[in-house]
């Protein structure tokens, strides 16, 4: 059959070429060729010469005699070089010899195929590219600064390229970028959702592996109590027995006695009836009526039937029923971590060495709060790599276990669940920094992960009285001691220049009332301590007194001492209620009862072990050591007045210890000042400095008094600026 085909060429806007061959049958074959778009554009629609795609202007491809076809901005070029009147060039391709015709260069025959070619690519972009809809004939542009479409018609001149101007390209490259832009987008949403589906996996297999767990906890607990019942069963049942068979033991004798004695009786009778003799009749009548009085006795049974089991006679059921409704609970939680946050609560910042808080609050997938807890909350704390702090900072006593200067130790903390869908997170950061507090909950992170947490070297005061001299009720002068009773309610300063105990709350450090009576008068008293019986000792050095009074500062009684010569300080030990008196006089310490009968004498004069030259402190610790401050030095004496060691722990230069005062966990807590500080030292009971208070926004000048409360805080008397601080120290 005779058959007409007809070849059409197509190119799409991807580079493919499509060859289709139709039949006069109606029949389609179609045959996909796939040409690289650029290598098509290089081969056949640009210039070999000068490497520029063909047009219809200085581009025009020209067709030479060779067959070879260069564009006519080239062929001027080399025709105007090569020529010199010969009238001919040759070919830059093929270097065959080429004369140019009468008309000059634009002669030449253009090349009528790659001006096809042009034409079907001119066709093809046309159908890829839309055109403007105003004016038809115009392809559209594309402004990446401002995010629109145009075409130079509508564009007015508003927009072009240039320095600090819109940025143009053309719309078909702005279609190629988004695709790719598109592409790449697509890729990386595909790349989260597999990661979310496999972390969705992960934890499907996580609760599977929770529900096996509750499920194997809730079998072995029901197991455990159906075990402790079945025990209490066993129990019941011993006891039934066993008093079954003690009945049962009492019945069964009184059954045998009945059988003896009903044997006897029988022996009796036999034979009765050929009994003839009266007098053998009469006593077997008398011994038969014996027996008969015994055999009353042994009619009734000597134990009963009476054995019952009984469970209502309490409210035993009642209490285990209510116990079992309570036993066990199935926690569920709606945490969603990645929504749940958390913050740093006072102090911000963080102090280096003492106990600081952040709080967690968790929330569920569609962010409201939760309202229960349960939660498995993990936390550590940990130096941020990139600004670890100075290892020198690090105090041995209390850096992380396992922690070294170049890799400082994480350091774990403390979670507490408050049952309301928060949770507080109690830390002890070992030096100056910056941290990352590493907060995740079912070994998922939150959502500010980590938490940064700063942490400065400075102790600055929590509560301040004072900063003015003079008599007020807001006013010291020469303040020089202070006293805090066992429940840290009360503060007692001795105003010394006002001849007068200042008396202050201990939580805020605010004004309560005067003290003042006259065996505190002549500006002299210089030690104040808290009684055991819920009084105050002062020590007036002028007229050589130790003044008990009462908390409400009624005087007790007063006593001395004859070899007292200038007793400046005072202490009472805790458990009996001793009273230490330093005298800085006779360089020693007098101990008395707590009736103020002398016992025995600390230390003497002189620079050796166990001696004084400046006595500013002295203290008992828990364990019973008397500590005494003399210059740089603070020596440690038994219960019993024997010495054990001296602490020298000034660090750089010598700083002169002023107050002096022991907590309930042994630490030692004394103020020192040199020429170029004043700071609060916080020491071990082996002279380890654990903690330093350089108050670096309120610099303490001259800090004796010291007296710490149970809550671990200590009250600081500053002699220099005549006010009272407190400060957290541990």
């Amino acid at each position: 059959m005779e058959r007409e085909t007809i070849l059409r060429h197509q190119l799409d806007g991807t580079g493919t070429q499509r060859m289709v061959t139709l039949s006069n049958m109606s029949s389609t074959l179609v045959e996909t060729v796939s040409i690289n778009y650029e290598d098509f554009n290089e081969s056949f629609l640009t210039c070999g010469t000068c490497l520029c795609m063909y047009d219809g202007g200085e581009h025009t491809p020209k067709l030479l005699p060779c067959s070879h076809t260069v564009c006519l901005h080239c062929l001027t070029r080399i025709a105007a070089s090569q020529t010199r009147d010969t009238g001919t060039f040759r070919c830059p391709i093929c270097r065959e010899l080429i004369t140019i015709p009468r008309g000059g260069v634009p002669a030449l025959p253009p090349s009528f195929l790659v001006n096809q070619l042009l034409d079907l690519m001119s066709r093809q972009r046309r159908e890829v590219v839309p055109k403007c809809a105003t004016h038809l004939n115009q392809e559209l542009l594309f402004c990446e600064t401002c995010d629109s479409v145009f075409c130079t018609l509508c564009a007015g001149g508003s927009h072009s390229n240039g320095p600090g101007e819109h940025t143009i390209i053309p719309f078909s490259i702005a279609i190629k970028r988004m695709s790719e832009i598109l592409l790449y987008k697509a890729n990386e949403c595909i790349a989260k959702l597999s990661q979310a589906e496999e972390a969705v996996t992960a934890e499907l297999h996580r609760l599977d592996v929770a529900t096996e767990a509750c499920l194997e906890q809730v079998s072995s607990s029901i197991a455990e109590l159906s075990a402790t019942l079945d025990k209490r069963k066993a129990q019941l049942l011993e006891q039934v027995t066993q008093a079954s068979q003690a009945k049962r033991q009492v019945l069964e004798e009184q059954l045998a006695l009945v059988a003896a004695e009903k044997q006897k009786v029988e022996k009796e009778c036999d034979g009765l009836q050929y009994q003839v003799e009266v007098r053998s009749i009469s006593q077997r009548i008398a011994s038969l009526g014996v027996k008969l009085e015994s055999a009353s006795t042994l009619h009734e049974p000597r134990e009963n039937l009476l054995l019952k089991s009984e469970f209502k006679h309490n409210d035993s059921v009642e209490q285990v029923e209510a116990a079992l409704q309570r036993l066990g609970r199935v926690r569920t939680s709606t945490t969603f971590p990645s929504l749940s946050s958390a913050a740093l609560e006072q102090p911000v910042p963080a102090v280096a060495r003492l106990p600081a808080q952040a709080r967690l609050w968790t929330v569920d997938y569609h962010g409201c709060p939760r309202k229960t807890g349960g939660d498995p909350v993990a936390a550590l704390l940990v130096v941020d790599p990139d600004e670890p702090p100075p290892p020198s900072s690090v105090p041995a006593a209390v850096a992380a276990p396992g922690a070294s200067p170049s890799k400082p130790a994480p350091l774990p903390c403390q979670v507490t669940d408050l049952d309301d869908g928060s949770y507080t997170i109690k830390f002890r950061p070992w030096a100056s920094g910056r941290y990352l507090l590493k907060l995740s909950v079912m070994d998922r992170p939150i959502q500010n992960y980590p938490l940064r947490v700063e942490v400065t070297p400075h102790n600055n005061p929590v509560r301040t009285f004072g900063g003015a001299r003079g008599s007020g009720k807001n006013e010291f002068l020469q303040p020089v001691a202070v006293a805090v009773d066992a429940d840290g309610r009360i503060a007692y300063v001795l105003d010394t220049g006002n001849s007068r105990i200042k008396v202050l709350a201990g939580s805020d450090l605010a004004f309560q009332r005067h003290i003042e009576t006259a065996e505190l008068a002549g500006r002299s008293c210089t030690g104040i301590a808290c009684t055991k019986a819920a009084g105050l000792v002062v020590v007036n050095w002028r007229t050589k007194q130790v003044i008990e009074m009462s908390e409400a500062g009624e005087v007790v009684r007063t006593f001395t001492h004859p070899p007292f010569q200038e007793p400046t300080a005072v202490a009472v030990e805790s458990t009996f209620g001793h009273i230490l008196v330093a005298d800085n006089g006779a360089c020693c310490v007098f101990v008395f009862d707590s009736g103020g009968k002398p016992l025995f004498q600390v230390g003497r004069k002189g620079s050796g072990p166990g001696c004084f030259n400046m006595i500013s402190g002295v203290a008992t610790a828990p364990s019973g050591e008397i500590l005494v401050a003399d210059n740089d030095r603070i020596h440690v004496f038994s219960a019993k007045g024997d010495f054990l060691e001296a602490l020298t722990t000034e660090g750089k230069g010598k700083a002169r210890v002023g107050g002096l005062v022991c907590d309930s966990e042994g630490r030692i807590v004394a103020s020192r000042v040199d020429k170029a500080r004043s700071y609060v030292q916080v020491l071990s009971l082996k002279g380890q400095v654990v903690n330093t208070i350089d108050s670096h926004d309120a610099p303490l000048k001259r800090p004796c008094g010291v007296a710490v409360t149970d809550d671990q805080h200590v009250v600081v008397v500053d002699l220099g600026n005549d006010t009272v601080s407190k400060y957290r120290y541990w």
